[in-house]
């Protein structure tokens, strides 16, 4: 008797786990439910010191999500669209911090969330940004990037060859090698580097991973011998401010680095925009039919 009921119990033990492992995975976005609950009132974020993560702390204020238990969960680049991957895979419901141009958008079913409040503030430019002494120290160099200039959708082919598995100064070669053209509109009227060192910061961003390698193999390609560094925002900042590098092409303005250019503004120089058109906000997938304003997540 007792072997037989052991064996009757077996079964229903494998049931019941094999329920629970399915019940630990999210359910699926139900539009007929607060949006909140579904997912512990979280959105989920980047890196702290990004200038998105500031803006969307203001806006946990002004909507107000804190006061209706929002929170922003810290995390990076990689952990974030990792989590929106397998978000967009079960159609689960999701709130991230996003910006373009990036891969994700050319990937993913996604879109902004309209922001009445102007939190995020409207369409944002990528500008370079050297030292201060540069133009006079290097002309050549500084009148390149001057003149480096390109759309989000160029950028984001080398983001998704990044993104597939490409080492981001291959996947720069390769834009590089297909755009002559473009490439020839930057580097007109530019006297060789004959060797000289150029020293370029950025965040360690997609996009800004694939903007400097493009730019560095550019001025390597013109005889320059050109190093890049990643850093946080503001060491970036502070480093070309100070001189121990020489440019960047990753200020985002006038929001995203704005308090970084109030900072600095009087020891760089602004070399000229190099992309039109970036946007930062918060983000959902598009399955979320109902959620389309930040207000949604309070209201829905």
């Amino acid at each position: 008797m007792k072997r037989k009921h052991l064996m009757m119990i077996v079964p229903v033990m494998l049931v019941t786990l094999i329920l629970t492992a399915c019940q630990s995975v999210t359910a699926p976005y139900n539009p007929k439910e607060k949006l909140g609950p579904q997912i512990n009132y979280t959105i989920t974020g980047i890196d702290a010191g990004a200038g998105i993560m500031a803006s969307t702390q203001k806006a946990l204020t002004e909507y107000p999500l804190a006061k209706n238990k929002w929170q922003l969960q810290t995390s990076s680049t990689a952990a974030m669209t990792s989590t929106l991957d397998k978000a967009i895979k079960y159609k689960q419901p999701i709130v991230i911090t996003g910006w373009q141009p990036h891969w994700m958008f050319k990937k993913y079913p996604i879109k902004f969330l309209k922001d009445p409040k102007n939190v995020y503030g409207k369409a944002e430019q990528i500008h370079t940004i050297t030292n201060k002494n540069l133009k006079k120290k290097d002309p050549g160099a500084y009148k390149l990037l001057s003149q480096f200039h390109w759309t989000p959708s160029e950028m984001s082919d080398v983001m998704l060859q990044t993104n597939a598995g490409v080492d981001p100064a291959q996947a720069a070669k390769n834009w590089i090698k297909k755009n002559p053209k473009r490439v020839a509109e930057w580097t007109k009227g530019v006297p060789k580097g004959n060797g000289k060192t150029l020293k370029m910061t950025y965040v360690a961003w997609d996009s800004e991973i694939a903007s400097t390698n493009v730019i560095s193999q550019v001025l390597d390609s013109m005889g320059y011998k050109t190093t890049i560094q990643a850093m946080e925002a503001q060491p970036m900042w502070l480093s070309v401010a100070k001189g121990s590098a020489d440019a960047t092409v990753s200020a985002w303005l006038p929001t995203t680095s704005g308090i970084y250019y109030k900072q600095y503004k009087n020891q760089i120089d602004d070399a000229g925009v190099n992309l039109n058109g970036a946007r930062v906000g918060l983000a959902v997938p598009k399955y979320m039919k109902n959620i389309n304003s930040i207000d949604d997540l309070v209201n829905k």
